[in-house]
């Protein structure tokens, strides 16, 4: 199972080399760490998209209540929403989504995504990495494979993976510390944000920044006496202490630096305004991005949670709403701006829900079909892929599983799904295994997506 924790670097390291770095900087050196030596490099198809921004609904949305209804099912199936039409003829989606139902020109929605895995930790750790969990081995995730893979540009001081707030169930694997994401903690959504780590610890300026660094690489030398490691612990803090001190790094995390009419477009709540920083983030070249959206696990009274947010609420706050603002505002910028082309949009949680109702009003864990819905990176948009039967309990047609959407989403950011990555002891596995690319969402030779 992929720990859910950031990890810590340096702490098993003793208090005398923590006391060298005690000024905020010890959790940006993770980020930093160089791919395997032993990484083979084969020939990476063409990318369509030089950034992803994952959007990870934890918890498992209902694909029912968002984008697989069953209008004409019974009303335990259908649930409590109705259906509307969108903008491309012939799909309907849940009107509890209108703002994405007006974009729907430029999605490509997958209604038989299917897993048999139906605990959250298990059904993360296969959709987050392509893998089947296994007690041998840990997998990278995706975001951990595509930032190690496509790393930033040299001169770069922004991280290759960010994720906001926290990482969540999207772990390192094998690759360990080598591929930690930068996660900004805190709430975009509060006034007073500020992404952890970004400030040098009070009374330390440049200078004895570097005087610690210059330690620090004489203090690692003389421990291990291993040039390697010495070079990679220089290297990471180099960064770090890059990062911390650009003032272009500051300002891609700065959402004060928004206009007040763009970030009313994305919603007041904390899932918008980490979609903005998102989209400021890819803006400004960081290739993966993941945006966590917790709270999907709903197991009782679909109506307050899903559309609600709270009894009495005059107007839906619940997570319907807070998602279809945020989704719509994000595809809308991105496309306004030019930057869906080449900008990979996935949403997407570990399952779905069952096909009928509960006695408590809510829907349970449902693995066997669910929805996913990707954008942008040349996606031709306005298309269904698959279908899940009458009652939305098993694929009807083009089943799609994890590993599948794992080779989708390697090949769209220019990737070859069976390129090796190396585990330390030497093993050498291959991005994914058995999965195939979504073929209505490749480029054909014309350069357009599949139809």
């Amino acid at each position: 199972m992929i720990p859910r924790s950031r990890s810590q670097p340096f702490a098993t390291c003793q208090p005398s080399r923590r006391s060298v770095l005690q000024c905020g900087l010890s959790t940006l050196a993770a980020f930093a760490g160089l791919p395997p030596q032993s990484m083979a490099l084969p020939q990476s198809p063409t990318p369509r998209a030089t950034s992803c921004i994952l959007l990870w609904l934890d918890g498992g949305p209902s694909h029912l209540e968002m984008f697989d209804p069953k209008p004409a099912a019974p009303q335990e199936v259908r649930g409590p929403f109705q259906t509307i039409e969108t903008a491309v003829p012939g799909i309907h989606i849940s009107s509890e989504l209108p703002r994405t139902a007006a974009i729907t020109q430029h999605l490509a929605v997958i209604r038989s995504v299917t897993s048999p895995l139906g605990e959250h930790g298990l059904a993360n750790n296969y959709v987050l990495t392509g893998y089947p969990p296994s007690a041998v081995l840990q997998y990278p995730s995706i975001p951990a494979a595509v930032s190690t893979l496509r790393p930033q540009q040299p001169g770069s001081s922004l991280p290759a993976w960010v994720a906001i707030p926290e990482a969540g169930s999207a772990g390192t694997g094998f690759l360990s510390g080598r591929a930690q994401s930068f996660a900004t903690g805190g709430d975009p959504a509060k006034p007073d944000f500020q992404v952890r780590d970004l400030q040098l610890f009070p009374d330390i300026d440049q200078t004895r920044m570097q005087r610690r660094l210059q330690y620090l690489e004489l203090w690692d030398r003389h421990r291990t006496q291993s040039a390697d490691r010495h070079q990679a612990s220089a290297s990471q803090l180099q960064i770090a202490l890059k990062m911390a001190s650009t003032e272009s790094v500051r300002a891609a995390f700065d959402l004060q630096q928004e206009a007040t009419k763009t970030r009313q477009a994305y919603g007041p709540r904390t899932f918008g305004q980490s979609c903005l920083l998102a989209r400021r983030l890819v803006q400004h070249g960081v290739p993966f991005v993941t945006v966590n959206f917790p709270g999907w696990d709903t197991h009782d009274n679909l109506v307050l949670q899903l559309r609600d947010g709270y009894s009495g609420a005059r107007e839906g706050v619940g997570l319907l709403p807070t998602f279809d603002q945020a989704f719509a505002a994000l595809l809308t910028d991105l496309q306004l701006s030019g930057l869906l082309q080449h900008t990979l949009v996935v949403a997407l949680g570990e399952f779905g829900r069952t096909p009928k109702l509960n006695t408590r009003g809510g829907r349970d864990h449902w693995p066997r079909v669910f929805s996913a819905v990707l954008a942008g990176a040349g996606i031709a948009g306005g298309q269904v892929i698959g279908a899940s039967d009458r009652t939305g309990e098993s694929p009807l047609d083009q089943p799609v599983t994890p590993r599948d959407l794992a080779a989708t989403i390697y090949t769209l950011l220019g990737l070859d799904p069976q390129q090796i990555l190396n585990t330390p002891d030497g093993r050498p596995i291959p991005l994914t295994q058995d999965g195939q690319p979504i073929a209505q969402l490749l480029p054909t030779a014309s350069g357009t997506a599949a139809e």
